[in-house]
């Protein structure tokens, strides 16, 4: 499963997940578990998961290090100021925030399973990959902030 790691870039990932929480909201409407509020509850989700996005891309900036998900060599710093105390991975939950939020939007079980399949595949393809190049790349520092922060939330 190496060849898989690294590959496809996390915005691609979403957009096709995305596309399937859709697709899966409209072919299982029997799924479907609407609850008071559940439209307000996604745009709110979604705002968050905007933000949180936005927020660790600041960072990254700041710290002038590639936000170039496919080379975490290239990585410069670590960042570990602003957002980055609390997660690992800002913008990648705040990629599963914005399409957990499309779930919500249609209250789609279904989409709610997608989302944790999203974050699964993530985590196994895109993050573990990027945690061992920067392990090799800053070492000890590194491998302290994997202890002190969390890889989500």
């Amino acid at each position: 499963m190496k060849t898989l790691e690294l590959k496809l870039p996390p915005l691609v990932l979403w957009i096709l997940s995305a596309v399937a929480v859709a697709i899966a909201a409209r072919l299982w409407p029997s799924a479907s578990l609407p609850f008071a509020g559940h439209r307000a509850a996604a745009v709110v989700v979604l705002l968050l998961g905007i933000m949180t996005a936005i927020a660790g891309v600041v960072e990254f900036r700041r710290a002038r290090t590639t936000v170039n998900p496919l080379a975490p060599v290239k990585a410069s710093a670590i960042v570990d100021s602003g957002i980055y105390r609390l997660s690992r991975n800002p913008m990648y939950l705040g990629m599963a925030l914005a399409l957990g939020s499309l779930a919500l939007w249609w209250a789609s079980a279904v989409g709610a399973v997608l989302v944790l399949l999203f974050c699964s595949y993530l985590t196994q393809f895109q993050i573990k990959p990027e945690e061992r190049a920067l392990l090799a790349k800053f070492g000890p520092p590194y491998a302290a902030y994997l202890q002190t922060v969390r890889r989500w939330l």
